[in-house]
């Protein structure tokens, strides 16, 4: 942080003064004049902690997208089929069993085994073939698809929460004061904020097993020159097998998340593949620390743009990867 600062010491006061602004939105009591101006401060709120936990489930589908993309040069743009296939099985299994969290462990484990297969029959032919990647994913994209439509129709799908994080819960969050000098507090759904604290400690578990273990040692090693490193006698195709299987599998828990609270139909495998392309490219290639700052700006860019210009929304989550890309092509946290 303190070495960005002296390289760019007018992007840091931009970044402190945009920080400071927010917190002073989401903690301080509005005027009345503001509260005119932009709408009341609970909608504001929910739009922020929406974009927050929103951004919690763009990067389980991110994070996988770029240990897959980033780190291991696999250009797989049937990611998104991956959540959607994830999405599905969870809501098959959570609909037989009533089990919420044996969906999870069932669509990682299902969705990392197709992983495995996409790396053995269709990337390990193809090492360093980055067109014929694209070109064979999108078909394999087109086909999971109308597989998934056949299977399950064109129906809405939601996953039933679990009782026990049905409702809201109140947090410290100051929304109103009444005529009478009671405080009013915001309530917001407790499932979103669970869901969003997990994606926190998944991050930080990636990110520790990337940096701080010798398998994260060897998986960085084995992009940089595999060939050596298949010299000292590490079995280096394996090693991208796992790493694929588990960039799958995060995909397919993801699918599950975005089933809870969301719902899940055709058409959703096309939008996350395109938000984890924005959030990698923002945050930067091979990069669990940029896959999360990604993930929470486009959440928040996403959420907070449908309250305030809803017809602009998208536009302004495609013109913040066009600035990143303008200022800085690497993308904002990428990977040395």
């Amino acid at each position: 942080m303190a070495r960005f600062i002296e390289r760019h010491p007018a992007w840091a006061l931009i970044v402190i003064i945009a920080v400071a602004v927010l917190a002073w939105l989401v903690f301080a009591i509005w005027p009345p004049g503001l509260e005119a101006a932009i709408g009341r401060k609970r909608v504001f709120l929910n739009a922020v902690l929406n974009g927050i936990t929103l951004g919690g489930l763009y990067f389980l589908v991110a994070s996988g997208f770029t240990l897959i993309f980033g780190l291991m040069r696999n250009v797989n743009l049937a990611h998104g089929s991956l959540y959607l296939f994830g999405g599905y099985v969870g809501y098959a299994i959570s609909s037989w069993t009533g089990s919420w969290l044996l969906s999870f462990i069932i669509a990682f484990i299902a969705v990392a085994l197709v992983g495995v297969i996409l790396q053995l029959v269709v990337f390990r032919r193809m090492e360093g073939q980055d067109l014929r990647q694209t070109m064979v994913t999108i078909g394999l994209s087109i086909v999971f698809a109308d597989l998934m439509l056949w299977v399950f129709g064109g129906d809405f799908y939601q996953i039933q929460t679990p009782s026990w994080l049905i409702g809201p819960i109140q947090l410290p969050l100051l929304t109103a004061i009444k005529s009478s000098g009671e405080p009013v507090y915001l309530q917001y759904p407790l499932v979103r904020l669970v869901i969003f604290a997990a994606a926190v400690v998944i991050g930080i578990a990636m990110w520790l097993a990337l940096n701080r273990t010798r398998i994260g040692m060897i998986v960085r090693a084995g992009v940089d020159d595999r060939d050596i490193l298949a010299a000292t006698g590490v079995r280096i195709q394996l090693v991208f097998v796992l790493v694929f299987a588990l960039g799958a599998g995060l995909a397919g828990i993801a699918g599950v998340v975005g089933g809870t609270f969301q719902s899940l139909s055709p058409g959703e495998d096309t939008r996350f593949l395109l938000a984890s392309l924005v959030v990698v490219i923002v945050g930067g290639m091979g990069s669990i620390p940029g896959a999360a700052l990604g993930a929470v700006i486009i959440g928040l860019a996403e959420q907070l743009g449908s309250v305030y210009i809803p017809t602009y929304a998208i536009v302004v989550t495609f013109l913040i990867m066009v600035l990143v890309l303008a200022l800085r092509p690497q993308g904002l946290l990428a990977r040395r």
